[in-house]
């Protein structure tokens, strides 16, 4: 069976590559995580700040 993997550096074993850490593996997700809650917060504060002036003009 052929799999996509890209083959190794010739000059470089594959036992001698530092193990990526856990935060390096997740990067992609944490970030996605934090962005989505940014544009929520965001979202929820301008919602906020409109309910508040509909309430100062009435």
């Amino acid at each position: 069976m052929h799999t996509n993997r890209r083959p190794e550096p010739p000059d470089e074993p594959p036992q001698k590559r530092p193990e990526p850490t856990w935060l390096a593996r997740r990067r992609h997700a944490l970030l996605s995580s934090a962005l989505r809650g940014a544009a929520y917060a965001t979202g929820a504060g301008i919602v906020g700040l409109g309910f508040w002036l509909i309430q100062q003009n009435l």
